[in-house]
């Protein structure tokens, strides 16, 4: 371990800003929550840290790690214990004092703090609790804050960070207790799932003390979310994706993300591979997600044990539409709101303008363009006035073949997605830290 003393802040936020990379755990905050005029900052729904507003704003956060000193030694992870690696620590005021002077700057618009665990995980837990307690209480902060929870700390700890985060989250890591004990042994379910809970019911019980005192503290108030990493230990997609809906339905998560394996250590439990982070396939897993939480499907319909893994060459939607074709085509003019958000390039909101403008009278396929389904998929699957768009075999072949060929390969030669990538707060913000 190599510890560097007398580090500046410059240093420290250097090193700790880079190893918060990998936990990819920021979204929009969910709620809002207006400054009272004398404190600095509020909180608005519309998103936070790579993420962007309904008018097409950017929006971040300053992301970092309170340590990156650690205790453990997750195989998977750059901070494991027996890495070499530079090692800082933050103190709480040196956090609130960043997260003030980046804001004043408009820089920034929350904080994202995490931590390696510093000796214990109560000990951890406990400077994270007096960080953002600062924050709040003396120097008046109310924008975003976003608090990694740390597994094994007290439940007394959890709580009272709650009312000062806006959203807490705690790292499941890997889908199956099996992958966790192999490439995490120092951390298990039970430490991971307790708070979880602990925040779920929390959460619930402050909703019906807000509902008789609607001005008192909150608990939480944009939810909690967890992150899984894909690629390290083996588990399919169907796997994953059924872990996440049952996250979603027992613990009321706000969000699940998946984070492509990257590898930073040379482990003989890890899996070796040349063609680098699966991020095609943590893409396909987000875009699979999204129907699970706002299209009504299930984990059940978009995969099974006999075909376990997202297709590489089509979104999940398209994937399931070409494999039940007894659906289709869908008539624009009489279907419902749930069958049509099922037909691949209609979202939700296209459906929502489609109900409301058939009123008025039936609708064909520019009508469908101008309220902004993406006809390119669309058109295999729907007719308007009891047509379709052109001839075409309703067979699985042929409708997969013309959906390829319509959207045109988007793999590059190792499989992978061009474009996507894992973000740093600095490189995507264009700031430059002086040396």
């Amino acid at each position: 371990m190599m510890i560097q003393e007398k580090m500046t802040v410059e240093e420290k936020l250097r090193i700790l800003s880079d190893a918060a990379k990998y936990d990819v755990a920021c979204t929009s905050s969910g709620h809002d929550r207006n400054g009272d005029g004398k404190g600095i900052g509020n909180c608005i729904a519309p998103g936070i840290c790579h993420s962007f507003s309904a008018d097409g704003r950017c929006i971040t956060l300053l992301k970092i790690l309170f340590t990156n000193e650690c205790v453990f030694d997750c195989q998977y992870c750059v901070n494991r214990s027996s890495n070499d690696v530079a090692r800082a620590s933050f103190t709480p005021e040196e956090i609130c004092e960043l997260t003030i002077q980046f804001y004043r700057r408009n820089y920034i618009e929350g904080l994202f703090l995490s931590s390696g665990i510093l000796h214990s995980p109560d000990y951890t837990m406990g400077l994270l609790y007096e960080t953002v307690y600062r924050l709040r209480r003396q120097y008046d902060f109310q924008g975003y804050i976003h608090l990694k929870t740390i597994p094994g700390a007290s439940a007394q700890l959890v709580e009272r960070a709650g009312y000062l985060a806006d959203r807490m989250s705690v790292n499941l890591e890997f889908p199956t207790a099996e992958g966790l004990r192999r490439l995490a042994p120092h951390k298990s379910r039970k430490t991971i799932l307790e708070p979880m809970r602990q925040i779920q019911l929390r959460a619930g019980e402050n909703r019906q003390e807000l509902a008789v005192h609607p001005h008192g503290p909150r608990f939480v108030p944009a939810g909690q979310s967890t992150q899984m990493i894909v690629g390290a230990s083996g588990e399919t997609d169907y796997e994953i994706v059924s872990v996440a809906e049952a996250l979603y339905k027992k613990f009321a998560l706000k969000r699940v993300f998946y984070s492509a394996f990257v590898q930073v250590n040379a482990d003989m439990e890890l899996p070796a591979s040349t063609q680098g982070p699966p991020f095609l396939r943590e893409h396909r897993l987000y875009q699979a997600d999204w129907l699970l939480r706002f299209y009504g499907f299930t984990a059940d319909e978009l995969l099974s044990p006999q075909r376990p893994d997202l297709n590489v060459y089509l979104d999940p939607k398209c994937n399931w539409a070409v494999g039940h074709l007894e659906r289709f085509p869908v008539e624009i003019n009489r279907a419902d709101y749930y069958t049509l958000i099922r037909v691949p390039g209609i979202g939700a909101k296209s459906a929502r303008k489609i109900i409301g403008a058939r009123r008025y009278g039936s609708l064909d396929f520019g009508d469908l363009k101008k309220m902004g389904v993406v006809l390119k998929r669309a058109v295999y699957f729907i007719t308007c006035r009891g047509r379709m768009f052109f001839p075409i075999k309703m067979e699985e072949g042929t409708i997969t073949r013309s959906l390829l060929e319509a959207q045109g390969s988007k793999q590059s030669p190792h499989g992978q997605a061009e474009g996507f990538r894992q973000l740093s707060l600095f490189a995507d913000m264009g700031v430059e830290l002086s040396s």
